[in-house]
């Protein structure tokens, strides 16, 4: 165990208040101040994680490139692969029901 002292007034090991040891260049012990996870980008239909956004704040988020704050498809970065397939699907069926549809009345 290394003797670092805090630099923050509270002492108590919070969810807030988690640390790490860091060597400096010059070769002191400082204690960093970790950040916490923010929850991952969620699906807007089914609420499942999605895949190829990273978890970072709404603020980092921002900074980031468009490529990386996006999936290169269709409703990218707001719907998972499945509903997205499912809504093209949906789409495609329902065209087709009305193609049959016209063709029976002729």
């Amino acid at each position: 165990m290394v003797r670092v002292t805090l630099r923050r007034r509270t002492s108590y090991n919070t969810k807030s208040q988690k640390t790490r040891v860091v060597k400096t260049p010059g070769g002191r012990l400082v204690t960093r101040y970790l950040k916490k996870k923010t929850s991952a980008p969620r699906c807007g239909f089914c609420s499942s994680k999605l895949q190829g956004i990273p978890r970072v704040h709404p603020k980092e988020m921002h900074r980031l490139s468009k490529n990386q704050r996006t999936v290169s498809r269709a409703y990218g970065g707001n719907l998972c692969h499945k509903c997205v397939r499912d809504r093209v699907l949906r789409a495609f069926l329902a065209e087709e029901r009305q193609a049959v549809k016209k063709s029976m009345k002729e």
